[in-house]
C-alpha cells in the first residue's frame, strides 16, 4: 500500500540545524551587548562623555632651580603648544597632508609624532608641535574652523636663562616616551609630558614636578569647545637651592673653553659642590622642543661627546695624583718615614724592565716631601716595589676609589681599582709584580673619575674625615662621612709635600696664589709608552700629549676649598691643569677671602 503522508524527517533535521544556528547567533549578539554594556561600560561611557565633554590637563610649573646666592638657573616661561585629537580626524591622509603644509613639518616626522602614541585612546590629545612662534599661533587661530582636530594651548615651558652654563649638573627635560609611560604606570605621566632625563632634573623630577590641574569643557560634535564646565588650578613644584656658586661655575667653564675635561670645586668640610664642570657642554634649552631624530643624532654623534658628564663619568688613570695614596699607604705600613730617601737617576730597572722618571736627568736623592713636590716617579717605583698590589688596592678603596661617591645626580661610574682577584676574574691570569710598578705611579688599569679625586683631596684636607659630595645646599650638616683609620700625622706628612709642590718651586707651582697657602698635587696620565711617544715625535715632530691633572686645597689649615682639574690631552699637569686651578683659587680668594685674612698681609 502506497504511503499517504510525505516523509518530513529530512525537513525536520534541517529545521533543527537552522534553529541551532539562529540560537547561536542570538547568543553571540546577546554576549556582544553584555560585553558592551557591562564589561566595556567604562570605556564606552568615557567615549560618550568625550562627545560632549573633554578633560584637559593644566600643566603645573616645575619648581625653580637656584644657586646658593638665589640666582635662577632654571625657571619657566609661557609657551604655545599644538595637540591633535585623533578621534576628530575624518580623513587621516588628507589631514596629514594639510597639517604638514600648515605647520611646515615633514609628513614623515608628523606621522611619527602621531603614531608614537597609537596605544592610547583616540580622544586623548597628542602633542605634535610646541614652542610655537606668534606667527604660527596666528595662522592656526585663523584656520581653526578647518581643523577642529587641533587643540592650541598655553603651558609653562622649562627655561635655562644661562644657556649652557651648568648644563651637565642641571640636566635636561624631554617628552616621556611611549615605553617610559608604559613602564611607569605609577608615575601617571600623560601624553606629551616633559620629564627629567639627566642631571638634577632627573634625580629630583618628582620633587620639582607640581600637581596638575584639570579643565573640563563642553564640546560640540566636531570637538570644538562650547563652554567651560569646571577648572582646577595646578600647584607649582618645589624649588631646589643648590650649593653651586654660579660665579665659580662660570669661571671654571671659561677656563675649560675649547678643551675637553672636567673641574670639580668642593667645600671640604661639608662636601658641598661649588662647581661641577664638564667640557664641552650643551644648551639644555634645545631639548625642550620636540626635535627630529636627525637633530638628536647630530648631538649624540658629536665627536666631543657634549652630553657626557666627564666629572662623574669620565674614567681616567690618575697618574701622579695617585702618589698621594701610595705615600699614605707606605707611611702607614711602616715602609717609609718622612725622612726616607731614594736616589733618582732618571730611570730604574726592575723585573728586567726599565721604568723611567718623567724627568730624564733624574732628581737625585729625595725624601718623601721632596718626592711629592717634584712628583718623582723613581721614588714611588721603589716604594711600589716593596708593596703588594692587594695592599695598594686596600688603601685606594679606603680613600674612596673604586666606588661611587653618591653625588646626587644619576649616571656616576665606579672607576676601577685593580687587584690580584680582579685580574683572575676578568682575564684569567695572575697579577705580575711588574704591573704593580706601573700602578704605583697611577698608571696601568687603575681608573678614577674627577669627582672621586676631589673627594680624596677633601678627605686629605680634613686629615682623614671623608665627606659625601652634594649639589644641594639644604643638605648641609648631613654630609660628614666616616673617619679614615689613619693617624692625623700621616696625613700631615703628605700635606707637607703637597704644600711644597705649590709653594716651593714644585710641579704644582702654577697653582700658586700669594697668601692663600695652597696645597696640591699634579698628575700627567701617560696614554702610550715612552717608546711609542718617541716614535711619534720622530715621525711627526711632536710628542704625543698626556691628560693633565691637578688637585689641591686651600688654605693649609682649616681648608675652605678643594679644586680638581682634569684636561684631556693637556700635557703635563704642572703646565696646564695647575695654572687653571690657580685661576680658580684666585677667583675664590677675590670673592670670599677678606684682604686682612690673606696670609702675609
Amino acid at each position: 500500500m502506497s504511503r499517504i503522508y510525505e516523509d518530513l524527517t529530512v525537513l525536520i533535521k534541517r529545521s533543527k540545524i537552522i534553529l541551532y544556528i539562529l540560537g547561536a547567533i542570538f547568543l553571540l549578539v546577546l554576549a556582544s551587548y553584555w560585553k558592551i554594556q557591562v564589561l566595556d561600560h567604562q570605556k564606552y561611557w568615557k567615549m560618550a562623555e568625550a562627545n560632549r565633554t573633554r578633560e584637559l590637563p593644566l600643566v603645573a610649573p616645575r619648581g625653580l632651580i637656584l644657586d646658593r646666592q638665589q640666582v635662577i638657573l632654571a625657571d619657566n616661561i609661557p609657551s604655545f603648544k599644538l595637540s591633535l585629537v585623533p578621534e576628530a580626524i575624518d580623513n587621516y591622509e588628507k589631514t596629514i597632508d594639510n597639517l604638514s603644509l600648515l605647520l611646515e613639518l615633514g609628513e614623515e616626522e608628523l606621522r611619527k609624532r602621531i603614531e608614537r602614541y597609537k596605544f592610547v585612546s583616540l580622544y586623548q590629545p597628542v602633542v605634535i608641535k610646541d614652542n610655537l612662534k606668534l606667527e604660527e599661533v596666528s595662522l592656526i587661530e585663523a584656520r581653526k574652523e578647518e581643523f577642529p582636530e587641533l587643540k592650541l594651548e598655553v603651558e609653562p615651558k622649562r627655561n635655562y636663562p644661562l644657556g649652557s652654563t651648568a648644563a651637565h649638573l642641571l640636566g635636561y627635560l624631554q617628552e616621556a616616551s611611549a615605553d617610559e609611560i608604559k613602564a611607569n604606570p605609577d608615575k601617571q605621566w600623560r601624553l606629551g609630558e616633559m620629564v627629567g632625563k639627566s642631571g638634577l632634573e632627573k634625580q629630583y623630577n618628582d620633587y620639582l614636578t607640581g600637581i596638575e590641574g584639570k579643565l573640563v569643557e563642553m564640546v560640540d560634535s566636531r570637538g570644538r569647545p562650547i563652554a567651560e564646565i569646571s577648572r582646577t588650578e595646578p600647584l607649582p613644584g618645589k624649588s631646589l637651592v643648590l650649593s653651586i656658586d654660579i660665579d665659580l661655575q662660570k669661571k671654571a667653564e671659561e677656563l675649560l673653553q675649547g678643551r675637553e675635561g672636567a673641574i670639580v670645586i668642593l667645600e671640604p668640610r661639608t662636601g658641598e659642590c661649588l662647581a661641577l664642570v664638564s667640557s664641552p657642554s650643551f644648551d639644555p634649552n634645545r631639548f625642550i622642543t620636540r626635535f627630529s631624530t636627525e637633530e638628536w643624532l647630530s648631538i649624540v654623534n658629536d665627536p666631543g661627546k657634549p652630553l657626557e658628564n666627564r666629572a662623574i663619568r669620565g674614567m681616567y688613570s690618575p697618574g701622579s695624583i695617585f702618589k698621594i695614596i701610595m705615600a699614605l699607604a707606605g707611611l702607614d705600613q711602616g715602609l717609609i718615614t718622612e725622612n726616607s730617601t731614594f736616589f733618582c737617576s732618571g730611570a730604574l730597572k726592575l723585573y728586567g724592565n726599565v721604568f723611567s722618571c718623567w724627568y730624564q736627568a733624574g732628581h737625585g736623592r729625595r725624601n718623601l716631601a721632596e718626592a711629592i713636590k717634584d712628583s718623582c716617579n723613581v721614588y714611588f717605583y721603589q716604594l711600589g716595589y716593596q708593596m703588594d698590589i692587594d695592599v695598594i688596592a686596600n688603601y685606594a678603596r679606603k680613600m674612596g676609589l673604586g666606588q661611587k661617591t653618591n653625588l646626587d645626580i644619576p649616571g656616576e661610574k665606579d672607576g676601577l681599582v685593580p687587584s690580584s682577584e680582579w685580574k683572575r676574574k676578568t682575564m684569567g691570569e695572575p697579577w705580575y709584580p711588574g704591573e704593580t710598578i706601573s700602578v704605583s705611579i697611577g698608571q696601568g688599569p687603575l681608573l678614577v673619575t674627577p669627582i672621586q679625586i676631589a673627594c680624596v683631596t677633601a678627605s686629605l684636607a680634613n686629615r682623614g674625615l671623608s665627606v659625601r659630595p652634594t649639589l644641594i645646599k639644604e643638605n648641609r650638616g648631613e654630609l660628614i662621612g666616616s673617619r679614615i683609620q689613619l693617624p692625623r700625622e700621616t696625613f700631615e706628612k703628605v700635606i707637607e709635600g703637597m704644600w711644597q709642590s705649590v709653594n716651593n718651586h714644585g710641579t704644582g707651582q702654577g697653582a700658586f696664589q700669594a697668601g692663600l697657602d695652597i696645597c696640591g698635587k699634579t698628575g700627567s696620565t701617560q696614554l702610550i709608552s715612552r717608546k711609542t711617544a718617541e716614535k711619534i715625535a720622530g715621525e711627526e715632530g711632536q710628542v704625543a700629549k698626556t691628560h693633565s691633572w691637578f688637585t689641591g686645597f686651600a688654605p693649609r689649615e682649616n681648608p675652605e676649598i678643594v679644586v680638581t682639574v682634569l684636561v684631556e690631552y693637556g700635557g703635563l699637569g704642572g703646565q696646564t691643569a695647575a695654572p687653571i686651578a690657580g685661576q680658580i683659587f684666585k677667583a675664590y680668594r677675590d670673592k670670599y677671602v677678606r684682604p686682612e685674612n690673606i696670609k702675609g698681609n
